[in-house]
């Protein structure tokens, strides 16, 4: 069975460095068998991959991307505890917030974007509990941030 960094390279993607913290805090932490991603905005090589309200300024196709770079984001965090995405047993729970126009209520279907390349990337283990949450304003105008839980082995 593939590794999850090879299902990943068939697909076409790779884990990214570790995003340096925008504030106080680390991108992940430990704890016992789980680690606690902080939340990961879409940063691709430093600069934001879109900015802006999803439903105004960010269409549906662009946040869903913006999602899985999120989720990339924090597979990275979760890599620099455990060494190997081959340690990941499980992908527990995401948060995944959207900065919305009031009037959009896709942000199921934005955070999908990183729901489905978890789902490939480690199969029956990506499948998750999760939140998906329209919000007024992200960190740096991010159209999306993410949070996710995972346990290790």
């Amino acid at each position: 069975m593939p590794t999850p960094e090879q299902r990943l390279a068939e697909l076409g993607l790779e884990i990214p460095d570790v995003v340096a913290p925008l504030a106080s805090y680390v991108p992940a932490v430990r704890s016992g068998s789980y680690v606690y991603t902080s939340g990961q905005v879409p940063m691709v090589q430093g600069q934001l991959a879109a900015t802006g309200k999803v439903g105004v300024d960010v269409d549906l196709a662009t946040a869903q991307r913006c999602a899985q770079i999120c989720a990339l984001n924090a597979l990275a965090a979760v890599r620099s505890l455990t060494g190997d995405l081959s340690a990941v047993t499980r992908i527990v729970k995401v948060v995944g917030y959207v900065a919305s126009d009031p009037s959009f209520t896709g942000q199921p279907a934005v955070v999908n974007g990183a729901s489905d390349l978890l789902g490939e990337v480690f199969g029956d283990a990506g499948v998750h509990a999760r939140s998906a949450v329209g919000v007024a304003a992200l960190p740096l105008d991010a159209p999306v941030e993410l949070e996710l839980v995972a346990e290790v082995g």
